[in-house]
């Protein structure tokens, strides 16, 4: 059956505001709106409404407390899902051999696992970096050790199973045990909680951590750093913090794969008879050599100047797209240079086009 109180967060003896409570935070986490495309983040989303729509209930939570579902045995007869075989023979041999009365032992169960989203820069992604995070998480309580009981006292053996955690109750020809429902079994009582945790034996506190980001992630690359989301129960294992990146835009380059992106205005005289230029990459300025005659939108690339993918030192190219500019205000002098230009045949390039025009269209008639 499924954990409700440990998808929670929450002890099985929490009461009905903390339950509220510990709901309306995940809810809030973990909302759709808040993780659009997220399947991870939205099973979690369901799996809290559904654990909340049991322990908000009084009904329900009785009878999952009871039976482990919160529909109760459900008339299925001696056989119900309810019940494990092991807890029916384990029952009838306990009756055999007089073993009733001992407390079981309960399962280890891993804790909750985190969720961070982490917006780095496209220099951070391409390179990596180190970034310090501070998250909440629910901790097991210090002043009482975990127990929810007050420093100085113990918690009481429970008097309605007599500190088993399990209850009987005849079913047909069996003896069937199921968790107590007043110490929900744990087998024991707490009479004086903790001030600091309020009995619940966990409390939020804020961690603090520095994880590295390894060079060559993108957008929606998740980090996993195990042992760092919230403890587990009953000697059980922590769980993990899943680390979400996001990179954001930057004003000059464009990513793509391993491909760095950008665009470089160059002048006319630049394009004509050729230069060499200096354009920004991440690594600072490079030198690019502009051929004499080369057109408007033409592309260069940089080799080893692009990003690398995640676990591969090898670098992409860094594409350069150069744009002729072309001067909205000329002086007196630089008009009359372009006459004197377009006058000894500058302007053979529409000549040209014309003449391409032509031969199509003389083609077609003939």
């Amino acid at each position: 059956m499924k954990d409700y109180y440990g998808i929670l967060g929450v002890p099985k003896n929490a009461s009905e505001s903390e339950i509220k409570r510990a709901y309306r935070q995940l809810a809030l986490q973990y909302h759709p709106d808040r993780n659009p495309d997220d399947k991870l983040a939205e099973e979690k989303f369901k799996e809290i409404n559904e654990a909340y729509s049991c322990l908000s209930d009084a009904e329900k939570k009785t009878n999952y407390d009871r039976f482990g579902t919160a529909e109760g045995m459900g008339g299925f007869g001696p056989f119900s899902t309810g019940t494990g075989f092991g807890d029916i023979f384990g029952d009838i041999f306990g009756d055999l051999f007089g073993t009733f009365g001992q407390q079981r032992r309960q399962r280890p169960t891993k804790g909750n696992d985190l969720r961070y989203d982490l917006d780095i820069t496209l220099e951070e992604a391409v390179f990596g970096t180190e970034k310090t995070i501070a998250f909440q998480r629910w901790e097991n309580c210090k002043p009482c050790g975990g127990s929810g009981s007050e420093p100085g006292t113990t918690p009481e053996a429970c008097s309605a199973c007599n500190g088993s955690g399990q209850v009987r109750f005849q079913q047909g020809f069996f003896s069937v045990s199921k968790t107590c429902g007043t110490c929900h079994g744990h087998g024991t009582i707490i009479s004086h909680p903790c001030k600091k945790c309020r009995g619940n034996s966990k409390v939020q506190e804020e961690k603090t951590i520095t994880t590295k980001i390894p060079p060559g992630v993108d957008i929606g690359t998740t980090l996993k750093i195990a042992g760092e989301g919230e403890p587990g129960t009953y000697g059980g294992p922590p769980g993990s913090l899943y680390v979400i990146l996001n990179v954001e835009e930057h004003p000059f380059f464009k990513r793509n794969g391993s491909e760095i992106f950008c665009e470089v205005p160059i002048s006319f005289p630049q394009a004509a008879l050729g230069a060499d230029i200096e354009v920004p990459t991440l690594d600072g300025n490079a030198k690019l050599r502009i051929p004499p005659g080369t057109p408007s939108g033409h592309t260069f690339f940089l080799k080893g100047k692009g990003s690398p993918f995640l676990g591969n030192r090898h670098r992409g190219n860094q594409a350069v797209k150069v744009n002729v500019a072309v001067p909205k205000k000329l002086t007196q002098r630089q008009k009359e240079l372009l006459e004197e230009f377009s006058a000894l045949g500058g302007d053979d390039v529409s000549k040209s086009f014309r003449d391409k025009l032509k031969d199509l269209f003389t083609g077609v008639e003939n």
